[in-house]
C-alpha cells in the first residue's frame, strides 16, 4: 500500500496494491498492520455504509464528545471527500483539504479525530463505506456550512447541491463548537 500524506498533518491518502486480471481484482481494503506502519494506531468500532445520488453533499459532520477517526472508500462511483481540521492546536486549524474517491481508483481517506468531514457525490450515485474510532452520538454532532467563505472549500461542481435539511442548517465555523482534547470549546462566539 502507498501513502502520501496531504495539507494537513495526520491526513492520509492511501493507495492499495491492486491485483488485476481478466477475472477482476482483488485488494486488501483493512489491515492493521499495515494501518499501524503508516502511524494509525486507532481501533475501529463501528463501520457505515452510505448510497448518495449526483450532487448529494453530506458534511460537514463531526461530534463535539466522542470525535471520530474515519476510514472512507468507495465501493461504487466517485465522490469529492473533504476533512476540514478542527483541531485548536492544529498548525491547519480551519484549513481543508480534498481527494477524489472512487471504485476505480480505490483510494482510502484517512480522517484522524478532529476532523469535519463531508463528500459530493460525483457520479450518478456512490456507495460510501467508512470505518469509525467511535460510535455515533447524534447529541454530540455538528454540522459546519458546506460553503462556509472562512473554509472555502473549492468543491468541483456548479449550481447547488442537493442537502439534508440538517445540513442546510449548518454553523459557520466562525459560530461551531470546536474542541481540544477532552474539551468542548466555541471558537469566536460572534
Amino acid at each position: 500500500m502507498n501513502c502520501i500524506e496531504t495539507k494537513i498533518p495526520g491526513v492520509l491518502i492511501l493507495e492499495p496494491k491492486l491485483f488485476k486480471d481478466e477475472r477482476g481484482f482483488f485488494f486488501e481494503s483493512y489491515n492493521i498492520q499495515t494501518l499501524r506502519h503508516f502511524g494509525i494506531e486507532e481501533n475501529f468500532v463501528q463501520d457505515n455504509h452510505s448510497r448518495s445520488h449526483r450532487n448529494v453533499l453530506r458534511g460537514l459532520h463531526y461530534q463535539v464528545e466522542q470525535p471520530q477517526g474515519k476510514l472512507v472508500r468507495v465501493v461504487q462511483g466517485s465522490i469529492f471527500d473533504v476533512a476540514v481540521d478542527l483541531r485548536q492546536d492544529s498548525p491547519t486549524f480551519g484549513k481543508w483539504t480534498g481527494v477524489e474517491l472512487s471504485s476505480e481508483n480505490q483510494r482510502i481517506f484517512w480522517l484522524p479525530a478532529g476532523m469535519a468531514h463531508g463528500f459530493l457525490t460525483l457520479s450518478e450515485s456512490a456507495d460510501v463505506q467508512y470505518k469509525a474510532t467511535n460510535y455515533y452520538a447524534p447529541a454530540h454532532e455538528r454540522t459546519i456550512f458546506w460553503n462556509d467563505p472562512a473554509i472555502g472549500i473549492e468543491w468541483p461542481f456548479k449550481g447547488e447541491p442537493i442537502l439534508s435539511a440538517k445540513d442546510a442548517q449548518g454553523l459557520l465555523f466562525h459560530h461551531a463548537p470546536t474542541y481540544t482534547p477532552g474539551t468542548v470549546q466555541v471558537v469566536n462566539n460572534v
